[in-house]
């Protein structure tokens, strides 16, 4: 389960990762009961992450490929530092109960176009990390696992912080979060990778990341899913404050409650894929990912009870956890060097850049037919895409044998 950890640069990332992404999460809880304790819109919740996410739609070929043409780590710590300084303007902001809706969404835009670059060039580094290619498949499955950990203990932080001392100190203890993962990266012995492609232009760099896809219909299939998958399921997070206040009638700690049983949910389905003991059959293992993932949601849709409101929401992340992780291993481990980096780019923009469309729809339907009804039409638009997979590798195995 741990074999990546045994390569020093990469315990270092893993380690001040970690701890930075528990700031982040806790980041992410406040901002989202602070602008719906503000506004009481479900919409404004879809609307500020749309903006947070939206530069990875825009930007995230053009970030795959400057990141495959120059120093990956250079851009990793550079962004960590705007990272930091964005964090500490809001956490000002706040502390001096300088509420501005339209200030918080623009940090939030800004946050999203450094994090589009500093994510694919941060996964991009994760085979300089680990140095042995049999060790990757770990590294990313423990990158999900520390993602997911702090996704549990960020929100279970938050919703005490919340409660007893208010937004600003979760914003103010992300700030410090940032401090930890700077020195890690200080600390890491890295030899720089070398780069073929200097003088390539962009618009040839998205060509040739283009066509590549083109040219690989097994990772072009699993991005296309994944986009489906951020359009139209992976957005219910986004109606979890309303589960929380609205139809449980809770506060900040019942919110928390959501968040941590979703992270609970991911961790577990992290655990699991550091705990496969081969790679060869991530294909079928995400058809079954995808079902749990809508079969959750299709519980959380009828859940009269917060409790099993709880449970389900859960479900629901196992499925989506082992589904991102599962497209993300695949992509990484099929890729050649140098286009890892277009390739991650487009898998984040099927990802976290189709999701900010994704959750304005979402937030939309909530709004016109209801939270319950939303989320039980993804989850049966899950189950959909997870038989349309199916019958397509079912397709393309009959094709191979006709071919032999």
């Amino acid at each position: 389960m741990f074999s990546a950890l045994k390569h020093y640069n990469y315990r270092l990332h893993f380690t001040g990762q970690f701890i930075s992404l528990i700031g982040t999460w806790m980041q992410r809880v406040a901002i989202s009961w602070l602008v719906y304790r503000l506004t009481g819109s479900a919409f404004m919740l879809g609307f500020v992450s749309f903006l947070a996410l939206i530069p990875a739609l825009i930007l995230s070929p053009m970030a795959g490929s400057l990141v495959d043409r120059k120093n990956k780590f250079r851009i990793v710590f550079i962004a960590q530092l705007i990272f930091m300084a964005q964090g500490g303007i809001l956490a000002i902001l706040i502390w001096f109960k300088y509420y501005n809706i339209t200030i918080i969404a623009i940090l939030s835009l800004i946050q999203g176009i450094i994090a589009t670059f500093e994510t694919t060039a941060r996964q991009s580094l994760i085979p300089e990390f680990v140095e042995d290619p049999a060790h990757l498949p770990n590294a990313v499955a423990l990158n999900s696992s520390a993602f997911n950990a702090a996704r549990l203990l960020g929100p279970s932080i938050a919703g005490i912080i919340l409660s007893v001392y208010g937004e600003d100190a979760c914003f103010i203890i992300n700030f410090l979060s940032f401090i930890p993962v700077i020195g890690c990266l200080l600390l890491m012995k890295l030899k720089p990778a070398e780069i073929k492609a200097k003088k390539e232009s962009v618009w040839n760099g998205l060509k040739k990341g283009y066509n590549y896809l083109e040219e690989s219909p097994d990772i072009s299939s699993l991005i296309i899913i994944l986009a489906f998958s951020s359009l139209i399921t992976i957005p219910f997070s986004t109606l979890l404050p309303v589960f929380a206040k609205d139809i449980f009638h809770g506060n900040a700690s019942t919110f928390s409650w959501f968040e941590s049983a979703g992270g609970l949910g991911a961790l577990l389905g992290a655990i699991y894929m550091t705990t496969l003991k081969t790679q060869n059959n991530l294909q079928h293992l995400l058809i079954g990912a995808i079902a749990v993932f809508g079969a959750g949601l299709i519980l959380l849709s009828a859940s009269s009870s917060v409790w099993f409101a709880l449970i389900s929401t859960a479900l629901a992340c196992i499925g989506m956890m082992v589904q991102t992780a599962a497209i993300n291993t695949y992509i990484q481990m099929h890729t050649v060097n140098e286009l890892r980096g277009r390739a991650i780019s487009y898998y984040l923009m099927a990802y976290q850049g189709v999701l900010p469309i994704g959750t304005l729809l979402i937030g939309f339907l909530a709004g016109q037919i209801g939270t319950k009804t939303t989320v039980l039409i993804e989850g049966i638009l899950a189950l959909i895409i997870a038989t349309c997979y199916f019958i397509y590798l079912k397709d393309k195995a009959s094709l191979m044998s006709e071919a032999k």
